[in-house]
């Protein structure tokens, strides 16, 4: 079923469809606003500042990540697949 649609072309917000996406925009600017608050801390050139607690954790992840890339399990795997 097509949206209805007012004379300057947006979503007729006074229908049952137009309002429910309403509801799911508005829930949706909100999560993305509390995410953006929540994010980590960045330094002046843009990096993740590794001096906070968030900053620590993602570098401890990071240093696996790049630990687990370059074992012999994951080599046989690329030379495998």
């Amino acid at each position: 079923m097509a949206l209805k649609r007012t004379a300057d072309g947006t979503v007729d917000l006074r229908t049952k469809e137009g309002k429910a996406i309403a509801a799911r925009m508005a829930k949706a600017r909100k999560a993305a606003a509390k995410k953006a608050k929540s994010s980590v801390k960045k330094t002046s050139d843009g990096t993740v500042d590794k001096r906070t607690k968030e900053g620590k954790a993602i570098a401890a992840r990071m240093a696996k990540a790049r630990a687990s890339k370059n074992s012999l399990k994951s080599r046989i795997k690329r030379l495998f697949s």
